[in-house]
């Protein structure tokens, strides 16, 4: 057959591409850079991730967790490469963002069933295509999209946190800890502030200067990439309760909690970079230094990579999108990863898998792969493609959206733990439904 055509090869592009390839479909794999560079983008590798090193909870009572179970079930070439690739991060699964992306480049680069094009698409290509450009995708592929969906289109703002040089940070006042004593001691440092020392820091960035002059509408700001500016001047106690939380940790120079705290995570194994968890904003690069050295602890800290803001574009997937990934205007084409319309990384690795496995479907004239809506997974997709789905804005998976238990089970743990105990025996029973799709060689090499 034809090959099938990948627009794009961040997360959802590169697990669509290795999943088709697995299964013995030839692919055509485009990623613009280098030839363009996209404005939030510094390497040229593969699933470069271009905010948090994060991949959230791995906590398998957690929706993020469970999703991450989900993935290995159903055998995530992306996840596989983030446990190969994984840093200390206390309960959450993190990543060296350089060893991940230049793994997931050489694999992708190697497989003989990809024939990677490093250029720029402009027009939406004939047969069977993946679009995954990512939310920064150019506007020459937007306006070609666009053709297909009208105005479905549209646009919101995310932004990436300031990454710091480990050397700089005073380990006299800093201290390492995960909340709640979750994975080891070095997982996190984290920077203590009294109640004074907070509510400083806070006067300081609310009134700090921004890149852009005027005011953001909030409807602009998708809610989990709000800039910690804009948090800020929500309430002087909203950070305090949100990134800068100090709950499950105690100072242990003073032995008492304190007022707030600033976690920073490390960005590699040998801990030479720390990124400043929840810390996206949109201030200027010099204000940044001002007002984040003002941080205990931070006083002299050389910044690596300052913080960004930049545009994000998604698609309306609900009145745009079946549940297999297809336009319903142009089943042929399928849009996956942020582009889709989901938030996270996994997320879009998640929708690449899904594109990949409904393009297989199609071809072999079997039905779509529709997941059990009890799953995490499967309950995100069936929310972001019902047309019924009012006011869409990017969302992950949560239990939020999964349906009720049969039976009232008490206490949030509980109930956590009995929608993953579901989810995940749902979710194998339907693997085993579809041996078509999971039965097939994980490497390609035997075709």
């Amino acid at each position: 057959m034809d090959p099938v055509t990948i627009v794009g090869a961040g997360l959802a592009g590169s697990e669509a591409a290795w999943q088709l390839a697995s299964r013995g479909v030839l692919v055509r794999l485009y990623e613009m850079r280098p030839e363009v560079v996209g404005p939030a983008h510094h390497t040229d590798y593969f699933a470069e991730l271009v905010c948090s090193n994060s991949f959230k909870s791995d906590d398998p009572h957690t929706a993020a967790g469970l999703l991450k179970r989900e993935l290995e079930d159903m055998g995530s070439f992306v996840l596989a490469a983030a446990r190969e690739t994984a840093v200390p991060a206390g309960g959450a699964l993190a990543v060296d963002r350089d060893r991940f992306s230049k793994s997931i480049t050489k694999a992708i680069e190697q497989h003989p069933f990809i024939d990677v094009w490093r250029k720029e698409v402009t027009q939406i290509p004939d047969g069977d295509v993946i679009v995954a450009a990512g939310p920064l995708a150019s506007e020459s592929l937007i306006s070609a999209l666009t053709g297909l969906t009208g105005s479905g289109h549209l646009a919101f703002y995310d932004a990436a946190a300031p990454i710091i040089d480990a050397e700089t940070i005073d380990r006299n006042v800093v201290f390492g800890a995960s909340r709640w004593g979750k994975g080891g001691e070095s997982d996190y440092l984290n920077c203590p502030m009294d109640r004074t020392q907070y509510e400083t820091f806070v006067g300081a960035l609310i009134t700090a200067d921004r890149v852009t002059l005027r005011d953001f509408e909030r409807k602009e700001l998708f809610q989990a990439c709000q800039p910690v500016e804009e948090v800020a001047r929500t309430g002087v106690d909203a950070l305090r309760y949100g990134a800068l939380k100090p709950v499950g940790l105690i100072d242990p120079t003073t032995g008492d909690r304190p007022w707030a705290i600033v976690q920073l995570r490390a960005e590699n194994r040998a801990g030479s970079a720390y990124n400043l968890v929840g810390f996206q904003t949109n201030l200027t690069f010099r204000e940044q230094e001002r007002v984040f050295r003002t941080i205990p602890g931070l006083e002299h800290a050389t910044f690596m990579r300052h913080g960004v803001m930049h545009r994000n574009t998604f698609i309306d997937a609900p009145h745009l999108l079946d549940m297999g990934l297809a336009l319903r205007a142009e089943p042929r084409v399928r849009i996956a990863g942020q582009l889709s319309g989901t938030e996270g990384y996994l997320e879009a690795a998640a929708s690449g898998l899904l594109a990949a496995l409904g393009v297989c479907s199609t071809r072999a004239g079997a039905p779509l792969p529709v997941l059990p809506q009890s799953t995490a997974l499967g309950s995100l997709l069936a929310y972001a493609t019902d047309p019924a789905t009012d006011g869409y804005q990017p969302t992950h998976v949560n239990f939020g959206l999964v349906p009720a238990l049969p039976e009232r089970v008490r206490g949030k743990q509980a109930r956590y733990a009995a929608y993953a105990e579901r989810a995940r025996s749902d979710m194998r029973a339907f693997i085993e439904t579809r041996p078509d799709l999971f039965e097939a060689p994980r490497d390609g090499q035997d075709e």
